[in-house]
């Protein structure tokens, strides 16, 4: 760096590296941090493509450690990415003919979670199952075996995306590989009569799904809420309508859908306006053609 300065020095560092591989920026998880520095200094991994086999074969198979649906124990399960099926499977057994489940690739999305997990490497994946969320909680003692699984994840994803959109550029797919959640925490809830008492329950922001949990690792969603527009008659309003009984936290929220109002509060005011500020940023942008499907979905659910 002293000879030749920090951007030279970068630029040779970082001469390979694919576009899929996540670059983690100063509000990622330590782990994706460390990793970034080790696979660009120690192992040089961007100057010399061959080392990226771990992530970039199309193909992975190891074990990682697997929290139950029911139990919350972490069990050893077998796990086997496979770009060839766009198929994301795991075994509850080593030897296991049939899979327990098989998620498909353009449903998945995967991000680190190592406060909720309790693990510095665990890692949450999500994808839809009948058109709910589904959740798989995972780990593996190995921090440069649990961001190699995330980045073979992402490159999964990449190729995937390529096929589905020939003309797309990888500026435009590289967004699209995971994502974080915009806002995560605790709300009280009403129900859809707005008589009954407020609950606590977990709340996940997942772009314009709202699901809300009654234990933050829960493998399915209690409920979720679409989120649309502002140019399809959403809104977020701070407050609750006068007369609004049962809840503990004082901070309300309502969200005006066109079908319902949906009743939130906060313990806080700082934690109100983080949610209030989630909700405009998802109200403010317009709808996609895409997410049209999702919202028709969301009015005709049982």
């Amino acid at each position: 760096m002293a000879s030749h300065g920090n951007d030279a020095t970068r630029a040779a560092y970082e001469a390979s590296v694919p576009p899929f591989y996540y670059r983690p920026s100063l509000s990622d998880c330590p782990l994706l941090r460390e990793q970034w520095i080790r696979a660009k200094y120690e192992r040089k991994e961007f100057l010399h493509p061959e080392k990226q086999e771990p992530y970039s074969a199309g193909y992975r198979e190891g074990l990682l450690w697997k929290r139950g649906r029911d139990n919350g124990q972490f069990f050893s399960r077998k796990f086997v990415l496979t770009e060839r099926e766009g198929a994301l499977k795991y075994f509850n057994k080593n030897d296991a003919k049939d899979p327990k489940a098989v998620i498909r690739i353009e449903h998945l999305n995967a991000t680190f979670q190592p406060a909720k997990i309790g693990h510095p490497h665990g890692l949450q994946v999500t994808y839809l199952k009948d058109n709910s969320t589904r959740n798989i909680f995972v780990y593996h003692e190995d921090g440069k075996e649990m961001v190699d699984w995330f980045n073979a994840l992402r490159a999964a994803r990449f190729h995937y995306l390529q096929v589905a959109f020939p003309g797309a550029s990888d500026a435009d797919l590289v967004p699209k590989l995971s994502r974080n959640y915009l806002k995560e925490g605790y709300m009280e809830k009403t129900g859809p009569k707005q008589t009954e008492g407020f609950r606590r329950r977990w709340f996940t922001m997942d772009d314009r799904r709202l699901m809300y949990f009654k234990d933050p690792l829960d493998a399915f969603a209690r409920g979720e809420v679409f989120i649309g527009s502002k140019e399809g008659g959403y809104s977020v309003l701070e407050g609750l309508p006068a007369g609004t009984q049962g809840h503990r936290w004082a901070y309300g929220i309502t969200i005006v859908t066109p079908d319902r109002k949906f009743l939130f509060a906060c313990e806080t005011e700082a934690d109100r306006q983080e949610w209030v500020a989630a909700f405009r940023s998802v109200v403010d942008r317009p709808m996609l053609p895409q997410e049209y499907a999702v919202e028709a979905h969301f009015k005709h659910k049982p």
